[in-house]
């Protein structure tokens, strides 16, 4: 049994059509893993149960025969693919009324419960959780967090309910975007859920927001609301501002995709891992 759980998820855009039987099995975040690994060193590493959320299948068959379909009628090229692909991803996840609809938003979060519990199976009771988040899965995870601290205690066990989680590292966070139906003092951010932790893993800075300034689809999250910057003023939550990618993307909106591999986010990743196993 691992000594701490690391729960990763992606966020909008392609990550290819087939969903890994595992989810130990790295389909995105390998590059991430291998360079946090190597930080680590190998018997710190040895420690971590390490663990993807893949959710892209759910709407990329859709998305790839409508590209198909029109490719005819207009310039099928990389641009059009990436404004699509990322478009309807945000604007599918949504709660839908009707029993009948498809509900894409209760799909992705099955994926989250799934890989929640396979991680709770690997690590020992009480083990800390990081949850490491990309663009649009940053919004996934704060909305999975609410509603989970909404349950009922008895229906998931302590670590599914995020109360030994330890820090959230969004990356090209895209909350923002999903918050414009809200005038900014009707919103609230989640709260720290680790409550079951031990004082010495209650870190002040609990929420590291990483994102590129060229990057169109990650934001800083200070500016959301009131209530977002007292976060920030009370220590809580934490804008960084890094530069992601390399010579061709780090200036350009392909940087949103370059955040796995970046020195900016890996090394404080494997710090904050290594912080925690301490």
């Amino acid at each position: 049994m691992k000594d701490i759980g690391v729960l990763v998820i992606h966020g909008i855009g392609s990550q290819g059509k087939e969903r890994p039987s595992d989810t130990a099995e790295l389909k995105y975040s390998d590059k991430l893993y291998k360079r946090v690994r190597k930080e680590l060193g190998g018997p710190q590493a040895s420690r971590v149960a390490w663990r993807e959320v893949f959710w892209s299948d759910i709407l990329q068959a859709r998305q790839s025969n409508y590209l198909k379909a029109i490719k005819r009628r207009t310039r099928y090229d990389f641009v059009r693919r990436f404004v699509l692909c990322n478009l309807s991803d945000a604007a599918a996840y949504r709660i839908t009324p009707t029993d009948d609809a498809d509900d894409t938003y209760q799909r992705i979060h099955e994926r989250v419960d799934e890989t929640l519990s396979d991680l709770d199976n690997d690590v020992k009771d009480g083990a800390p959780l990081i949850i490491l988040a990309h663009s649009m899965g940053g919004h996934i995870m704060s909305n999975h967090i609410y509603d989970r601290g909404k349950s009922d205690p008895s229906d998931y066990p302590a670590f599914q309910r995020f109360k030994t989680m330890a820090a959230l590292v969004t990356f090209g966070c895209n909350i923002p975007l999903f918050m414009f139906s809200y005038d900014p003092d009707d919103i609230f951010p989640i709260d720290f859920p680790g409550t079951d932790l031990p004082d010495r893993l209650k870190f002040k800075t609990w929420w590291q927001n990483y994102y590129d300034k060229d990057d169109v689809l990650g934001y800083p999250l200070r500016d959301i609301g009131p209530r977002y910057e007292q976060m920030v003023r009370d220590g809580a939550l934490k804008d960084i501002p890094i530069d992601s990618g390399g010579l061709f993307t780090s200036w350009n909106p392909a940087s949103h995709n370059a955040y796995w591999r970046d020195d900016d986010l890996y090394k404080p990743i494997a710090k904050l891992i290594a912080k925690v196993l301490r």
